[in-house]
């Protein structure tokens, strides 16, 4: 499903398995979910996902955040998940993603009926070809050329930032674009939600979990140290830091809590 500004599409069906925790990661991307079963249970930390204070969604859009989500996994789960372009946000969803929560926004509330008539369609059809080829459809037809696109000196931003791997200061990318860091910052933040320096930190963490995830489906045990090193991270101290932030937690406790979904790969940014 070749669509420019989805940087991966792919289908999860998954039975018997351990009710638990799921952390969902930030990520360069917006994250847009369609369950085919149950609602999606999210909370903005453990202790809210145990109390119950959470939200349950049968379609999820997460806009740009720095702090995982928590999700409830339950004994069974199906449904579609996209990582999409933050800058093709307004095409797609009518507001850019600095109007979208943090963590999870009703995409029935934001998509209207069709989003509804679409997740009943794709749960009746047969094959995943078949539900990939609605997908690509609707997401067509919901790309409105005619919304006023972001300015081009964000994508100019977004893709210099990209180029480096995340590591381009704020300046740096500012100069690229022929605009002052200040100006910049505020169309940045206006647009997605999130500084230049966040949107450089989402990108250097995206890499490194993409290579943790094919190390792991390559049979291989991850080392962070090198990991660090491929990244751009100062050091590997650098690195704990950033997992911290982004995760809760520590790359090794990560690693052990996240190792089977990352095996099936889980967390890969790359379409399917």
């Amino acid at each position: 499903m070749r669509i420019p500004g989805i940087a991966a599409a792919y289908g999860y069906r998954s039975e018997g398995l351990s009710p638990g925790v799921h952390r969902g990661l930030p990520s360069q991307y917006v994250t847009f979910i369609i369950s085919l079963d149950d609602p999606i249970e999210t909370a903005a930390s453990p202790e809210d996902l145990a109390a119950g204070v959470t939200l349950r969604n049968e379609v999820v859009i997460s806009g740009l955040h720095t702090s995982p989500a928590y999700v409830r996994q339950p004994e069974h789960q199906a449904g579609v998940q996209l990582a999409v372009h933050p800058l093709l946000a307004r095409q797609l969803f009518g507001v850019p993603v600095g109007e979208l929560s943090e963590l999870t926004y009703e995409g029935a509330g934001l998509l209207g009926r069709g989003i509804d008539l679409l997740r009943e369609e794709l749960y009746e059809l047969p094959t995943w070809q078949q539900r990939f080829e609605t997908l690509r459809d609707y997401l067509h037809r919901r790309l409105d050329t005619t919304a006023q696109s972001p300015r081009r000196e964000l994508f100019g931003a977004w893709n210099h930032l990209a180029a480096t791997g995340g590591a381009a200061t704020a300046s740096q990318v500012a100069d690229a674009v022929n605009l002052s860091s200040r100006r910049l910052t505020d169309l940045f933040r206006n647009e997605t939600g999130i500084s230049p320096k966040d949107a450089g930190r989402l990108i250097r963490f995206d890499r490194a979990i993409t290579l943790v995830g094919a190390s792991l489906r390559g049979g291989h045990t991850p080392v962070f140290a090198d990991v660090a090193a491929e990244c751009g991270f100062y050091d590997h101290a650098h690195l704990v830091r950033e997992f911290r932030r982004f995760t809760g937690t520590t790359p090794t406790r990560w690693l052990a809590e996240e190792f089977q979904n990352l095996q099936a790969g889980g967390h890969d940014r790359r379409e399917k």
